[in-house]
């Protein structure tokens, strides 16, 4: 067999991690059954595709915070499981891509992209996407085309953007499986707050993932991923026929 070389950071990372295992186990004082139990546990998260929400759910958010508590620009927030790559690059006026008999309230969305020192990036590619007014993401579950309501575009010269979508609405993570019971056993709702979710690019900046949500929204307080942060909280203006709303975005510089 192969020697694999030494990595460093794994065996470090790998020695904190088993002096705190150690520490959490004399806490807890788990028994063997209760052991073999989350083992299976696990494995069915696996094996029903369960693993990655999981993971984006109950951990994602512990790990940005970490990371970004003391850094300037704007909060990220998790990516998730529903992102797709390779969503259509749109054409002005901007407009998700949607169904013709789409169900939802127009929404107008804009805002602006800067640096940490207030400079406008023009040209930074801008990736949207959100659930339908049924709470449903285009090829998760869904009868919609592969790019509902998925798009991509870019800022103009101040940096300023503007889309055409529909409200979002909020929505239940998966509860049929080794999730759900999880929920269930330490009483926690399945729900997440309405969103938007945007990656943002461009070349000498870090790539920002973040989602907006909208004051209001009764699942606010209790995100069952922990993703709201109170800086990415806007409002939905009433437009008479249509809704509109806005957020500034800052990005921080590759490092």
């Amino acid at each position: 067999m192969k020697k694999t070389e030494t990595n460093s950071r794994v065996n470090n990372v790998y020695g904190l991690f088993y002096k705190h295992l150690q520490n959490f186990l004399n806490d807890i004082t788990p028994n063997h059954e209760e052991y073999k139990g989350f083992v299976k546990w696990v494995d069915r998260l696996g094996r029903t595709g369960e693993l990655s929400l999981f993971m984006d759910t109950f951990i994602e958010s512990a790990v940005l915070k970490n990371i970004y508590a003391d850094k300037p620009g704007t909060a990220p927030s998790l990516l998730g499981p529903y992102y797709v790559e390779g969503a259509p690059i749109l054409t002005k006026p901007y407009k998700l891509p949607m169904r013709q008999s789409e169900r939802g309230e127009k929404l107008i969305f804009s805002g602006t992209v800067k640096d940490v020192d207030g400079n406008p990036l023009a040209k930074a590619l801008v990736d949207m996407w959100q659930v339908d007014a049924d709470g449903y993401y285009s090829s998760f579950e869904s009868d919609a085309p592969p790019y509902n309501l998925r798009g991509r575009f870019y800022t103009d010269e101040n940096g300023y953007f503007e889309v055409e979508t529909i409200v979002p609405v909020p929505y239940r993570i998966a509860t049929g499986g080794p999730i759900g019971e999880f929920l269930g056993m330490i009483d926690q709702q399945p729900y997440r707050p309405a969103h938007i979710q945007f990656m943002f690019k461009r070349k000498g900046y870090e790539t920002l993932i973040t989602q907006v949500f909208f004051e209001g929204d009764e699942w606010l307080e209790d995100d069952v991923a922990d993703g709201v942060r109170s800086t990415l909280v806007t409002k939905l203006h009433d437009r008479s026929d249509f809704k509109e709303a806005s957020l500034d975005f800052v990005m921080r510089y590759a490092t």
